[in-house]
């Protein structure tokens, strides 16, 4: 990774140059990245991409090794900032612990990488909003990269209005919300973020997504097939009249494209090549995902008693946070054998396969054998099953999982949610049992299965030349190469 802050080089000068800023987390990082390489491999730009490296994981040290990055593609650091679980507290939670490390890094060292590297624009992610202020004293435009769905920008983008307008909690509402012109959320579904208002949590997301409007753009991770009623609303705009929206720009499905293959991953792959066509569930809770002890206790019975084949993708429990992992991310974990429950492993020998913490997901989404994919819903992991045709158990956990399960459940297709009560949190194993048959062998899973292949064509015309996601993009790029003057 480069660390210097030298001026580009002449060649790099005669390039459209932008800059990008994610915020720590893989699930900011890769679209951001994804989108970044596109730019440069496609359309001849230089890029200079800003690494906060405080509370990196290491994972997101492995992506930015030099030989991962492809030509004029520039991963620039921002140096850790000293002392910073100072800032913490023990019950202080992701999105505030991520804008707490996300500000003290921007504060000390942004204002120097822009002038040094002077991007004709700078595209940030949603707990990046600092940089707003720092780009206007510069005279650097800013554009939004909303990696989660457009459904939650939109609501998103309606909170600081419900904010004024309802009085108490949201979650206590006695009806669904109605963002203009989308379909309504129920309460119980939305975000952990915005579920207590008196929460830090709150008030920093609130910050955030107010912002947003200042944006020269928005970047969203999706294409009009999958979300065609929340993106007609946010484009036609007549819905949200009060509410000043940037340019919305699809770019989707932005997904991992490129994935090393270690030696330990190649076996997993093998062990697939081995099951028949679509026979496979998937068991992964993303990168920063945990159950607590008795729950993974019931998954472990409940994927046994399906009699199903599977790989488990199994992490160290967690009792205290379901996102315990998030700053953890592809760190060695303990042998799954010894958190699972005992005898597991001999009952399901021969048609089960345990990994203890990280599995190459695209690899194994894109096999053949691989039939459906027990998820929380993340949008990253959402879209890599779509792009590869696969349909989904939703199992959330966190954030606004909740949102895109019951979005793909009820408005695409591609999903099954588990029948949970609010306030119920325990998943039994016998409802794991049905849940897994009804999806691997019933009517219901073939059916899903077929509308989740009707969507990875869909996905492949709107990223192909002439799609309406390419489409969208070249217009941006055509824009930032008309205007040679803010080129460094």
């Amino acid at each position: 990774m480069d660390k210097s802050t030298t001026m580009a080089t002449a060649e790099q000068k005669e390039k459209p140059h932008v800059a990008f800023l994610p915020s720590p987390g893989m699930g900011h990082i890769i679209p951001l990245f994804e989108f970044a390489k596109r730019l440069v491999i496609n359309h001849g730009f230089h890029v200079s991409f800003f690494v906060i490296t405080t509370g990196a994981s290491a994972a997101q040290n492995e992506l930015f090794r030099s030989d991962n990055l492809p030509t004029g593609f520039h991963a620039v650091e921002i140096p850790p900032v000293e002392n910073i679980s100072s800032f913490f507290t023990d019950d202080m939670r992701v999105v505030t612990r991520l804008s707490i490390i996300v500000r003290e890094s921007l504060k000390q060292y942004l204002s120097s990488l822009l002038i040094t590297h002077r991007p004709k624009a700078l595209i940030i992610d949603l707990f990046c909003t600092d940089a707003f202020e720092i780009c206007k004293e510069v005279s650097i435009p800013v554009y939004s990269f909303f990696t989660a769905s457009t459904l939650l920008m939109a609501f998103s983008l309606y909170l600081p209005t419900l904010d004024r307008e309802v009085n108490g909690e949201f979650v206590d509402l006695p009806e669904p919300i109605q963002t203009p012109g989308c379909n309504p959320i129920c309460p119980h579904d939305l975000l952990d973020q915005v579920k207590d208002r008196k929460n830090d949590e709150y008030k920093w997301y609130l910050l955030h997504v107010s912002r947003i409007p200042l944006a020269a753009g928005i970047f969203v991770n999706s294409w009009d097939d999958l979300e065609p009623v929340t993106l007609e609303a946010l484009k036609e705009n007549s819905f949200f009249q009060n509410i000043p929206i940037p340019p919305v720009h699809t770019l989707g499905p932005l997904i991992k494209q490129d994935e090393v293959v270690t030696e330990k991953d190649a076996e997993i792959l093998t062990w697939l090549d081995n099951q028949p066509s679509d026979s496979v569930l998937f068991v992964v809770f993303g990168s920063g995902g945990t159950l607590t002890s008795e729950q993974l206790t019931e998954l472990a019975w409940g994927l046994e008693m399906s009699h199903q084949r599977f790989i488990l993708v199994a992490r160290k429990p967690s009792d205290a946070s379901a996102s315990a992992a998030y700053f953890n991310v592809g760190s060695d974990e303990n042998d799954p054998l010894m958190y699972l429950p005992e005898g597991f492993a001999k009952k399901t020998e021969g048609r089960g396969l345990v990994v203890p913490s990280w599995a190459p997901q695209v690899a194994i989404l894109n096999h053949p054998s691989t039939g459906a994919f027990l998820s929380h819903c993340e949008w990253n992991s959402t879209l890599e099953s779509v792009v590869h045709g696969v349909p989904m158990i939703a199992w959330p956990l966190y954030a606004e999982q909740r949102m895109n399960a019951a979005f793909l459940a009820e408005e695409v297709g591609v999903t099954m949610k588990f029948p949970v009560a609010p306030g119920e949190e325990l998943i039994s194993r016998k409802e794991i049992e049905k849940m897994v048959r009804i999806v691997m062998e019933g009517e219901k899973g073939m059916a899903m299965r077929r509308r989740a292949q009707e969507l990875k064509e869909s996905a492949k015309i709107a990223l192909h030349n002439g799609g309406s996601s390419d489409d969208s993009l070249c217009r941006v790029v055509q824009f930032w190469k008309s205007d040679q003057s803010l080129c460094s």
